[in-house]
């Protein structure tokens, strides 16, 4: 009776093992969404993607386009006289009223955290002359950045229009660039702000919708939300842990801050950030005319997991040096060549090698960097180039 009761449980035991992954790194997140995807913020790497490239509507994520053009546009200071047009905007709201002027800081302020939809039109007809017009601006810069599967129809990103979509793939390449701009980053990162009203004593004060942002996640950095009664809830959000920013989209998804949390966690606990080239002068070089003169004007980091570490390989191109043309060290190309960056057989990047000269000095290191490669160097450790 002992043995059988004794194999029951080994047979128990043996399905437990088998229905277990056999690698953690590998068990992706389960999501709601019928489109998502995070990447890493400034590589772009994707971590995890779920129908990615699939064309879907986007609702209010739009706004992330309408304000990084109005950041970009250098009218940030600026009074915004607001339209009936901009009044009568159907949606979320602001409230705003017919021939009130408002900064148009004030305005992306409350397109963001508030998705006010008469928001976006105010700032569509003052950036962009028209709704037409800002229109352009905005598919235009989608091409720019390489969003090869969007088309803007508007400011706002209500059903007014066919022809106003995107995929998950390219909302975060859109953020990835967005995120570049340290004003755009402080307006998604707000929770609250205070805009003094023209016409009356009392501030109007928006509170962020992004409930990741005001309580669910820690690690919340910003991100917009969105939502259409056919586009359904969509959400764009970052967050960052231990250095390393992440960039998340979810298209048409029942539990999107649930979605969220679960693909950040898979990437914070799967991946990490490997510095692979170093800013600084590149000592292992054979040709005495480079060796101890060209450096790296910033680190190179990538975000990786288990053992792809081991598969980094670095091909460096420099110009062969052309002593009648390279009589002085200004005379010298810049760049003077580049490091391209593999993994396995796969190019992840390119970073451009200068030569130092008095107008363009290698970065110095800090005592502290200096510790760290002398610590690195007793135990043997290297980095790449």
């Amino acid at each position: 009776m002992r043995l059988r009761t004794s194999l029951v449980y080994i047979l128990i035991l043996c399905f437990f093992v088998m229905i277990l992954p056999a690698n953690n790194a590998l068990a992706a997140p389960g999501v709601s969404a019928r489109s998502a995807i995070v990447i890493e913020q400034e590589s772009g790497r994707v971590l995890f993607g779920k129908r990615e490239h699939e064309v879907r509507r986007i609702a209010s994520i739009t706004k992330i386009m309408t304000a990084i053009l109005a950041i970009e546009s250098g009218k940030m200071e600026e009074k915004v006289k607001v339209s009936k047009n901009a009044e009568g905007t159907e949606g979320s709201s602001l409230y705003l009223v017919a021939g009130e002027k408002i900064p148009l800081e004030d305005l992306v302020y409350g397109l963001m955290l508030r998705s006010g939809n008469d928001a976006a039109v105010a700032i569509a007809e003052h950036v962009g002359g028209s709704i037409d017009g800002f229109v352009y601006m905005m598919n235009q810069k989608a091409e720019e950045i390489g969003m090869k599967n969007t088309i803007f129809s508007n400011p706002h990103g209500l059903d007014d229009h066919e022809e106003h979509y995107s995929t998950a793939y390219d909302m975060a390449m859109l953020t990835k660039y967005a995120m570049q701009n340290e004003q755009y980053q402080e307006i998604s990162g707000t929770k609250v702000y205070r805009s003094p009203h023209p016409e009356e004593k009392w501030d109007r004060v928006w509170k962020n919708k992004n409930k990741l942002l005001t309580g669910l996640y820690s690690n919340s950095t910003g991100g917009k939300t969105g939502y259409t009664k056919r586009a359904k809830r969509t959400l764009v959000s970052t967050a960052s842990k231990d250095e390393m920013n992440l960039i998340a989209v979810t298209l048409n998804a029942p539990s999107d801050w649930n979605d969220h949390i679960a693909m950040f966690e898979f990437g914070f606990d799967h991946f990490d950030l490997v510095k692979i080239l170093k800013q600084g002068t590149l000592s292992k070089l054979e040709d005495s005319f480079y060796k101890d003169k060209v450096y790296y004007n910033h680190d190179f980091v990538y975000p990786v997991q288990g053992k792809e570490r081991e598969q980094f390989q670095v091909e460096l191109k420099l110009l062969k040096p052309d002593p009648s043309k390279w009589k002085s060290p200004e005379d010298i190309p810049v760049p003077v060549g580049k490091a391209i960056v593999y993994l396995g057989e796969d190019v992840i990047g390119e970073q451009a090698i200068f030569f130092e000269t008095e107008s363009m000095p290698a970065p110095k290191k800090s005592i502290f960097d200096l510790f760290k490669s002398l610590f690195f160097s007793f135990l043997g450790a290297d980095f790449y180039g």
